[in-house]
């Protein structure tokens, strides 16, 4: 069979011909197009013609196309679809490639090329995007370990290869860990249960063909089991399973793994000359510094963890009054909880969920945008790389904007959470191309499949990632889209979300499942009522978990990351019925990857901005106010990281906000 990837695609939108590609392929696709990429870095290197931005900075941004082909395919099956085939690759590939960048970082000649022409920027006449993208280019080698010699090179390169095995072997393990474990449910364990959780616990069953409903450790089945299962020994059995993920002893295990990604993490900033890995890493972002991340989390965690011991007095005092005695535990609180909103606020998840079918939010996501930025959305007949897969031709006034692809069930072979990727990235250089964008959720499968609110919400937050991607416009694909400070990211996705919120989508999209009634005037008020409710448990959860990730990399290395922890949580008073919402075995964005390590506080960075960003929304009087919408798109999503955030944020907007706008979204200020 000839190899797909060393052909030319001729398909539709070039999408990769997923029907024609096999596992085998992607090993020696990746061994050519590494080849090709060391022999476009050195001809750059060794080009004999005085360094210019066309021939060295706008090379590098014209090479590795063909790596970035068979890379944007591999892993995006790789995390989405997995298979053994798959998981042995990744082991291979990912040192593979960080030895190959920890080559171009180092190479001498290639970066006194790029450091001739930063010495001579102000003499070159740049655009101003250009000007950034020499910007970072050189940043970037600097801070790859480029001026590094001798001993300290050869140990950077170690690092990095090392770090790239590491957190491979983090998510792998996870995964094995969520795909291994499932509870069986006899029939009187299904009740109480409302319908559509027996629906996705049979459905879940049949995946792994245990001959009846399970609960397994996706969070859309277990998170409703723990809300609304009246039996407190499975409860507690599954949440500590689903705690336990990365921390079970033997090969799987996490623990070990955590030390050393924070050990060589902390001497790799000490190469570079800085403190610790915290400084490092925060000195690109928008934070700048640990002590401005440190302020906001603590600004936001004195009111939520006075709410949420609030809030756990009733829920244990309800527990009291059910006759069970000692304290609330941490598979007690959701239950509890869920009992306590339908008594306040009228509301029943059983309710509420028919109103929420996967099908309606994803036409009520691409209504948003049609009305918002003028988008439509053709379905495609396409070859996907999964059953479950389908794509949108995304276009404007007629032209082709991109194509969007859409994995939103859960299965074994996925690794948990949601994302945004790209198979390829927007760019004008040196050819136009357009983008190809994923976004992967985790929903219970169901027929007709229904979300929760919170899924709900986690849907339009990856279409507005994906927003950012579809609607990028600039010259340069290494400032394309989401490349931007991880602490301004997640702005446009985070911002989306509040379209979920606006009465008039939820009027015309939460449809009754059966019935396809709207929903009842008085059943949307209550939704958008408690839209801040158990506000405090949630924030908690979150900002321990940030708290947590900020002092690993602040100073010298824990030795023992699950000590730090508990000395983390515990001089931060944090209540014993709320954990992390990621713990350390199993916080892969931490882990996985150094993409949010240090950074973990970058969700709630944006929300400063994505509140005060939506109320310029209400203050013009419409939430799809046009001019605001194409202040949105001029400013933020069109731009990608081709300008400082903080002046993208300013030029929106006209200031920065502060946090007060934050607290007042979460009901935890007046």
């Amino acid at each position: 069979m000839q190899n797909t990837f060393l052909a030319h695609w001729d398909t539709p939108f070039g999408l990769p011909p997923f029907d024609q590609i096999d596992d085998e392929m992607f090993a020696p696709a990746l061994d050519k197009a590494l080849a090709l990429h060391t022999a476009e870095i050195a001809a750059i290197s060794a080009d004999r013609d005085a360094p210019t931005f066309e021939n060295v900075i706008g090379a590098l941004e014209a090479a590795g196309s063909e790596l970035d082909r068979v890379l944007g395919v591999f892993f995006n099956v790789a995390g989405a679809d997995s298979n053994p085939k798959r998981e042995e690759l990744q082991r291979t590939f990912s040192p593979k490639l960080a030895v190959h960048f920890a080559e171009v970082s180092s190479n001498k000649k290639l970066f006194a090329r790029i450091a001739a022409v930063w010495d001579a920027r102000d003499s070159l006449d740049l655009t101003d995007e250009q000007a950034r993208v020499l910007m970072l280019t050189h940043r970037g080698f600097v801070r790859a370990g480029a001026a590094l010699e001798g001993e300290d090179e050869d140990r950077m390169k170690a690092i990095k290869s090392r770090l790239a095995e590491l957190g491979t072997a983090f998510t792998q393990n996870l995964l094995a860990d969520e795909r291994s474990w499932y509870m069986k449910l006899a029939d009187d364990d299904l009740e109480g249960l409302p319908e559509f959780v027996v629906s996705a616990a049979r459905a879940a069953g049949a995946e792994k063909n245990a001959g009846g409903p399970v609960v397994t450790l996706s969070r859309s089945l277990i998170v409703p089991f723990l809300q609304f299962s009246p039996r407190r020994d499975l409860r507690e059995t599954a949440y500590k399973a689903w705690a336990a993920r990365g921390a079970n002893g033997g090969e799987t295990d996490n623990r070990e793994i955590a030390a050393e990604i924070l050990k060589l993490r902390e001497e790799r900033a000490k190469l570079l000359g800085y403190p610790d890995f915290a400084s490092y890493k925060l000195e690109t972002e928008m934070a700048g510094t640990p002590e401005k991340v440190r302020e906001l989390l603590m600004a936001v965690w004195k009111p939520a963890r006075q709410r949420a011991e609030e809030d756990g007095a009733v829920l244990a005092n309800m527990m009291k009054e059910d006759g069970i005695n000692g304290d609330l535990e941490p598979w007690d609180w959701r239950y509890y909880s869920e009992k306590r909103r339908a008594a306040e606020h009228d509301l029943d998840e059983a309710e509420i969920k028919p109103y929420f079918q996967l099908d309606r939010m994803i036409e009520a996501a691409f209504d948003c945008a049609s009305k918002l930025f003028g988008l439509q959305f053709r379905p495609l007949d396409v070859p996907l790389y999964h059953e479950d897969c389908r794509a949108w031709e995304v276009t404007r006034d007629g032209e082709h904007v991109a194509v969007f692809i859409g994995d939103y069930f859960a299965r074994g072979s996925k690794r948990s959470g949601a994302w945004c990727s790209a198979i390829r990235s927007q760019a004008n250089w040196p050819d136009p191309q357009r983008p190809i964008v994923v976004n992967v959720c985790n929903f219970a499968k169901g027929d007709p499949a229904l979300l929760s609110y919170d899924d709900a919400r986690t849907l339009f937050h990856e279409f507005g990632h994906a927003l950012h991607q579809m609607l990028s416009n600039v010259t340069y694909e290494s400032v394309s889209g989401t490349s931007v400070a991880r602490d301004f990211v997640e702005l446009p996705s985070q911002l989306y979300e509040h379209w979920l919120e606006v009465p008039e989508v939820l009027r015309e999209f939460a449809t009754h499942a059966e019935t396809g009634a709207p929903m009842p005037e008085d059943l949307l008020n209550r939704v958008l009522a408690a839209a801040t409710y158990d506000m405090g448990f949630q924030t908690v959860e979150y900002v321990a978990s940030a708290l947590v990730d900020l002092a690993f990399h602040e100073g010298a290395a824990p030795a023992d990351p699950m000590a730090k922890q508990a000395e983390v949580l515990e001089a931060l008073g944090m209540p014993h019925a709320i954990g992390m919402r990621h713990a350390t075995p199993h916080f892969a964005h931490v882990f996985a990857g150094d993409g949010y390590s240090s950074g973990y506080y970058s969700y709630m960075w944006s929300e400063v901005m994505d509140a005060d960003a939506f109320a310029a929304f209400e203050e013009a009087g419409s939430a799809f106010d046009p001019e605001r919408a194409k202040a949105l798109e001029e400013h933020i999503l069109s731009t990608g990281g081709s300008v400082e955030a903080a002046d993208l944020y300013v030029a929106f907007r006209g200031r920065l906000p502060g946090v007060e706008a934050l607290l007042k979204g979460r009901g935890l200020a007046a």
